[in-house]
C-alpha cells in the first residue's frame, strides 16, 4: 500500500481511504467460509423480503426498527456500545430528552460503511439525506439509498436532475423525524474524518445538531472504495461476529445562525472565503463547522485529515488502473 502514500494526509500521515484487511490463515478462512456460505441463503432472503415487502406495511414503526434489527442479527452484529459522552454508564434513561437525538433535531454522523443506515434507522428512524460539497442544500432519500449511498460512485456535485432541499426545510416538513446527515460526503475506511459539506449550516440556530461516531470491529466492514459489494458482503457474513462501537456527544448549536438572523454579514468580519470542500462560508460558519467535526474526531478517537473527494476520486482511479 506505501505506494499510494501521495493519499495520505501530509499534516497526520493517515491514509483514509485505504481499505482495511484481517490476514487469515488457511483454517481461518475455510471456517469463514462455512460461515458465509451458511449465512449468505438467509440474509439475502431476509434483505429482500424486507425492502420489497415488509418496508412497505403500514406498520408502527417498532416493528420496522426490530426486523432491521433481526437484520443486524443474521451476520452477528449482536453487540452495541453505545455510550452518550459525558455521561457514566447505566445512566442513560436518567438523562434529559435534550442530551439524546430527538424528533427535531440533526444527526451529523461519521460514514464509512452500508451499517451505518440501518443502524441508525434501527435505532433513530431518521430522515436520510445525501450531503454535497459544494452545496447547502441536501437530497432526501431513504434507507435502501442511504444503504447503497455508501458503496456507490463518488460525487462532487448534484446531479441536475436530484431534487435539493435545505434541511430547515425537512425538519418544518417533518417535525416529529430525526434528520440524518453524512456531512463527510463519502465513505472512509474510519479511520480520520474528512472535510464537511455547508449542508449542516442550515439548520436553525434552536436546533440541536448531535455529532454520531460509528466505529466498528473488526473494521473490515468499513466500505472506502466504492463498488466493492462481493468484498463487503463476505466480510459482513464470515466474521463470526461484528461490533458496533456508537458515541453520542452533547447537542451543538448553528450560533453562526444565531449571529447573522436577520441581519447583514456584510461586515470585515464576514467575508466569506472557500472552505476545503470548495463551498463558500464566512468564518463563523466555518467555526460551527469545526466545532462539529471536531467533535466527531474526538468520539471516534481519530483525527481530522485535509483530503477530500476529489483526493479519494484520484485515489480511487489510482486503484482501478493498478492491482492492490
Amino acid at each position: 500500500m506505501e505506494k499510494y502514500s501521495q493519499f495520505r494526509d501530509r499534516a497526520t500521515g493517515i491514509a483514509p481511504f485505504l481499505p482495511v484487511t484481517t490476514p487469515l490463515s488457511a483454517f481461518s478462512t475455510i471456517t469463514h467460509g462455512i460461515i458465509f456460505l451458511f449465512r449468505l441463503p438467509f440474509f439475502v432472503t431476509y434483505f429482500l423480503g424486507y425492502f420489497l415487502f415488509f418496508h412497505w406495511l403500514p406498520l408502527p414503526v417498532i416493528f420496522r426498527k426490530i426486523a432491521l434489527w433481526g437484520m443486524m442479527g443474521i451476520p452477528g452484529i449482536w453487540w452495541v456500545d453505545l455510550q452518550l459522552d459525558g455521561v457514566k454508564r447505566g445512566t442513560l434513561s436518567d438523562q434529559p430528552r435534550e442530551r439524546f437525538p430527538h424528533p427535531g433535531s440533526v444527526i451529523a454522523a461519521n460514514f464509512s460503511s452500508p451499517i451505518d443506515a440501518v443502524y441508525l434507522a434501527a435505532i433513530f428512524d431518521p430522515i436520510f439525506t445525501v450531503s454535497y460539497p459544494d452545496t447547502r442544500k441536501v437530497e432526501r432519500i431513504g434507507l435502501f439509498a442511504a444503504i447503497m449511498m455508501a458503496l456507490s460512485p463518488i460525487r462532487t456535485s448534484a446531479p441536475s436532475d436530484r431534487k435539493l432541499v435545505e434541511i430547515k426545510d425537512l425538519l418544518a416538513e417533518y417535525p416529529s423525524r430525526v434528520i440524518a446527515v453524512f456531512p463527510e460526503c463519502g465513505t472512509t475506511n474510519g479511520k480520520a474524518i474528512l472535510p464537511f459539506s455547508p449542508s449542516v449550516l442550515q439548520c436553525p440556530p434552536d436546533v440541536h445538531i448531535f455529532p454520531v461516531s460509528l466505529r466498528y470491529t473488526p473494521p473490515d466492514v468499513t466500505t472506502p472504495i466504492p463498488g466493492k459489494w462481493l468484498t463487503f458482503i463476505w466480510n459482513l457474513l464470515s466474521r463470526p461476529t461484528t461490533c458496533i462501537r456508537v458515541r453520542i456527544a452533547q447537542g451543538l448549536n448553528n450560533s453562526a445562525a444565531a449571529q447573522t438572523n436577520g441581519a447583514s454579514s456584510s461586515g470585515p468580519a464576514e467575508l466569506r472565503y472557500r472552505n476545503e470542500t470548495g463551498a463558500s462560508v464566512s468564518g463563523d460558519e466555518q467555526r460551527v463547522l469545526d466545532r462539529i467535526g471536531e467533535a466527531l474526531a474526538r468520539l471516534s478517537r481519530v483525527k481530522r485529515v485535509g483530503l477530500t473527494l476529489k483526493d479519494k476520486m484520484a485515489f480511487v482511479d489510482a486503484v482501478n488502473g493498478k492491482k492492490m
